[in-house]
């Protein structure tokens, strides 16, 4: 991907580099000129991003916002296929890997910039602000277990007990190739049980999906019993009423963050960085609860009957490893799994 951004033009790449503060009110006056902002994502379902589009075109008549949605590794090589071709479609990314925007960041494809709402925040998200993207999910990797099939007794605790054979044919995985979060959490693994993890888990036959949402998905549907789960997915199936609940496994979750930037070659600049600000906001964040997701705006509580981030204990990953990890994990993870 580095070679790749280096075919961007210098002149795209200055594109916007660095964007002056403004409110909200006068970003929306330039993006009416604008009157639309393309947005690639991965942090959502195609679902719950149509409605955030909807959402903010209803706030801010005049402005279209075309989603583009994919799994966290696809959307990235479509962003990369447009660098590539010379083409600025993108205006906002909305990443599940961090190294993604590290990536882009240092290759001058971001725009910094200071959304208006910057500090109505929670506290655990002003932490992850560094200019050049903003943290617009914090979705922890857990465990989850079917009720119908698995007691809460019985039910895995930690990592390392979904390779227990008892578990064949039972578990659901995602495929860290497709999905961003899905490598955070395979580098994880790797860091904390090594090879062997792989290959016992290999071992139980799992069902193994292309997003972090088939997991937790086919869990509550009774076609697995146990498996690895976004939070998110998971809470919303649990506060619907399936049978379905969350383990917050012992040797810690893997936090993955999303982060949402503006690229700096962005054809709707104005529009874009309204578009961050909103994503960050009260209205948004309300919707995002609603679907099970922890909330960004301080001004919105947490979904009832599931933990809050600050009460979900997580294992630590460090930037460089997260960084360095992904790409290699993908090939251990095929070497592995096959595919």
């Amino acid at each position: 991907m580095k070679r790749l951004m280096a075919l961007a033009t210098a002149a795209a790449l200055a594109l916007g580099q660095t964007a002056a503060a403004q409110t909200a009110d006068e970003l929306y006056e330039a993006a009416k000129d604008e009157g639309e902002v393309t947005w690639y994502v991965s942090q959502f379902s195609t679902g719950l991003a149509e409605e955030l589009g909807q959402m903010f075109s209803e706030k801010y008549p005049g402005i279209a916002v075309n989603v583009i949605r994919a799994t966290g590794q696809v959307i990235y090589a479509r962003l990369a296929q447009d660098v590539r071709a010379g083409v600025a479609q993108a205006d906002v990314f909305s990443g599940t890997d961090l190294g993604h925007l590290h990536e882009l960041r240092d290759q001058g494809m971001l725009m910094e910039f200071t959304p208006p709402d910057a500090d109505s925040v929670r506290a655990p998200y002003k932490d992850m602000q560094p200019g050049f993207w903003y943290a617009t999910t914090a979705n922890p990797t857990v465990m989850a277990y079917n009720t119908d099939q698995v007691s809460a007794e019985e039910a895995p605790q930690n990592w390392t007990d979904l390779t227990d054979p008892k578990w064949k044919g039972k578990v659901a995985v995602t495929h860290p190739g497709f999905s961003g979060g899905a490598g955070s959490w395979a580098v994880l693994m790797k860091k904390l049980y090594g090879s062997d993890f792989f290959t016992g888990l290999r071992d139980n036959d799992p069902y193994i999906g292309r997003s972090l949402i088939d997991p937790p998905t086919v869990i509550a549907a009774g076609e697995r019993a146990v498996g690895i789960a976004v939070f998110s997915v998971a809470a919303r199936n649990k506060l619907s009423g399936n049978p379905i609940e969350i383990i917050y496994p012992t040797d810690g979750s893997k936090l993955s963050l999303g982060g949402t930037a503006v690229l700096s070659n962005a054809p709707h600049p104005n529009a874009a960085q309204l578009f961050v600000n909103f994503i960050i906001g009260e209205e948004a964040s309300a919707r995002m609860v609603e679907n099970g997701m922890l909330p960004i705006s301080a001004a919105v509580e947490p979904p009832a009957g599931v933990r809050s981030l600050e009460d979900i204990p997580t294992a630590e990953l460090s930037e460089e490893e997260l960084v360095e990890g992904v790409q290699p994990i993908i090939e251990e993870w095929r070497d592995t799994f096959g595919g």
